[in-house]
């Protein structure tokens, strides 16, 4: 049977597990919420979202170096307790999120770091690209909101689709992880450098 949107979402908003989970658990299930939940539960995955708020004091900071050392990564993992810390499951997730970072850009963690200056720049240019089609304010603005929305998943790292698997977003990896380790996870902070990034050439240099 065909899954509609509007059960994943509201699979989701009950046991706080990730779209993809939610997804599989209903079809698993014959679209069945209930059973869905059971499902969910019993691996473990619905119960990520209340371990969310707990405190997230251990953990790794992990580096990765791209590219015979054109690109590197510095990032900051928590989570609750040194023995998660030294698992693998934990190192795996923190170097594949290495990776990602790498390989997607990132330039924050979560939209709630982007400045809200930049934020309100690129709902102006939005609402600017769109006026000459004379749309109703209202629709101009529920456009713009959508390429706000955009803005942040091409931008944090949270809202990326995971180069490792594009249909699963980073946040739901998160979830995934927090479930399987039993621990809440917080991705803290990360730097990306690029080899001579920032670097103004001379014209001199140029014609070398």
């Amino acid at each position: 049977m065909s899954i509609t949107a509007e059960q994943v979402q509201k699979l989701r908003e009950h046991t706080g597990a990730g779209m993809m989970d939610c997804k599989k658990a209903l079809t698993e299930n014959s679209g069945d919420f209930d059973k869905s939940v059971d499902y969910l539960r019993k691996k473990g995955i619905a119960s990520a979202s209340k371990k969310a708020g707990r405190a997230t004091k251990e953990g790794a900071v992990q580096s990765y170096i791209h590219g015979e050392g054109r690109v590197g990564v510095l990032i900051e993992v928590n989570c609750e307790t040194d023995f998660v810390a030294r698992t693998d499951r934990f190192k795996q997730f923190v170097r594949d999120l290495s990776m990602h970072i790498a390989a997607a850009a990132p330039q924050y963690v979560r939209p709630e770091e982007v400045p809200a200056e930049i934020v309100a720049k690129e709902k102006e240019i939005a609402i600017a690209q769109m006026q000459a089609q004379n749309k109703p304010a209202a629709v101009l603005e529920k456009i713009a909101e959508g390429k706000v929305q955009k803005f942040f998943e091409d931008t944090c790292l949270v809202k990326q689709a995971f180069i490792k698997n594009p249909d699963q977003k980073i946040e739901d990896l998160i979830k995934e992880t927090i479930a399987g380790l039993g621990e809440n996870i917080s991705v803290r902070r990360f730097a990306r450098f690029v080899l001579g990034e920032g670097i103004e050439t001379t014209s001199s240099e140029e014609a070398h």
